[in-house]
């Protein structure tokens, strides 16, 4: 019998482990099993939150930048390059980690520093950046990210509209001739898990405001001001897959950046390589924290999944929780999932102790797999 080669390619456990840490575990718990098992670890990341570190542990370069937080306040954000490509993260800038426990500011919001990121991308020589956009503290279209970016966005009396989503309702003018001349000359790729429009019942507001700390009362008027801002900038961009990504930040890489929509998973997996990592594996290990049904919607697992059956390579899940019945994992491309909680029920435990327990599950991967 040939030698293993398992490949493995998971997203992070959130709130628990990071990608390159569950690779680890998973690592240590299938060679405990079978030692001459061969691995390879490819953490990934769907354009949301993690997605510079899976591309610095596939190589990239990791460099850092003081930008304007979601709050106004200055912040370190991360982005990555190799050669002439750059991700960027637009979590790094004005993502929910960034705003203190319990404190929101829906209204208020801003993805100023989002573009002074993408701007120190274009510093560092980036003709090709893939923007991941996900987990995101604003609701504001993009239009702080413009700002920074040489837009001039005016109210009625030629002023700068206010930071947020909502100051948009005073918006007059969007002047865009003062746009960096180096965005005209790049490939910019908006890299998102989600398709959704700007405005309307499954627009950003409506969808994603909640979880941002908005109100009813919020989402109808940061709704209401968006569909103006789309009326001043192109309301045909609006309805747009992935304009409503990040707080609509994805219009405005659309409207205004000549950005193109790609779901993130497949963009991910093209510039960390997991083609050629693919035709090495006879086994592929993928996951996340929770495997439910938005996973089977653009999240990583369901990417890598799709691709490894392409290839004609069978692939195995790890995770904390499992939502999903064995036949919708299997229309998915997964043999079968390994989950924590089936190991220890208790979650505030399971998460606590989820690296030791992942390893256990990665034992039971090898023995039903492997040996």
């Amino acid at each position: 019998m040939e030698t293993p080669h398992v490949l493995v390619a998971a997203d992070k456990f959130k709130g628990s482990l990071t990608a390159v840490q569950v690779a680890e575990r998973v690592t240590a718990g299938l060679r405990r099993v079978v030692p001459g098992a061969r691995v390879e670890t490819l953490p990934v990341a769907d354009g949301g939150d993690g997605t510079v570190a899976a591309a610095v542990a596939a190589g990239f370069e990791r460099r850092e930048a003081r930008v304007t937080g979601p709050l106004g306040t200055p912040v370190t954000a991360a982005y990555a390059v190799r050669d002439t490509t750059a991700v960027v993260e637009m979590a790094e800038a004005s993502g929910l980690q960034h705003l203190p426990a319990g404190e929101f500011a829906p209204l208020t919001a801003t993805t100023y520093g989002s573009g002074e990121l993408l701007a120190a991308a274009l510093d560092a020589g980036a003709r090709t950046i893939v923007f991941g956009v996900g987990g995101s503290a604003t609701t504001d279209g993009g239009a702080g990210m413009l700002s920074a970016l040489g837009a001039r966005l005016l109210d009625g009396g030629g002023k700068p509209v206010g930071a947020g989503g909502a100051a948009l309702a005073e918006l007059a003018e969007a002047d865009l001739t003062g746009l960096d001349p180096r965005l005209a000359d790049i490939d910019l790729i908006l890299a998102s898990d989600v398709d959704n429009p700007l405005t309307g019942p499954k627009g950003a507001p409506e969808v994603y405001g909640r979880q941002k700390g908005a109100t009813e009362d919020d989402i109808a008027v940061l709704d209401a001001a968006l569909v103006h801002y789309a009326s001043v900038l192109g309301p045909e961009t609006a309805g747009l897959p992935g304009a409503g990504a990040a707080g609509g930040i994805g219009y405005g890489a659309l409207v205004a950046l000549g950005a193109r929509f790609r779901p993130g998973i497949e963009v991910m997996l093209d510039v960390l390589g997991f083609a050629p990592a693919l035709a090495r594996a006879t086994l592929v290990v993928t996951g996340e924290g929770s495997l439910d049904e938005q996973t089977l919607h653009g999240k990583a697992p369901a990417g890598v999944a799709a691709a490894a059956r392409t290839a004609g390579v069978e692939t195995v899940a790890v995770c904390g929780r499992l939502a999903l019945p064995p036949e919708a994992l299997v229309r998915a491309g997964i043999s079968r999932a390994y989950a924590l909680t089936d190991l220890e029920p208790d979650p505030a435990v399971c998460m606590a102790q989820a690296g030791p327990l992942l390893e256990r599950a990665a034992e039971a991967i090898a023995r039903d797999f492997l040996s």
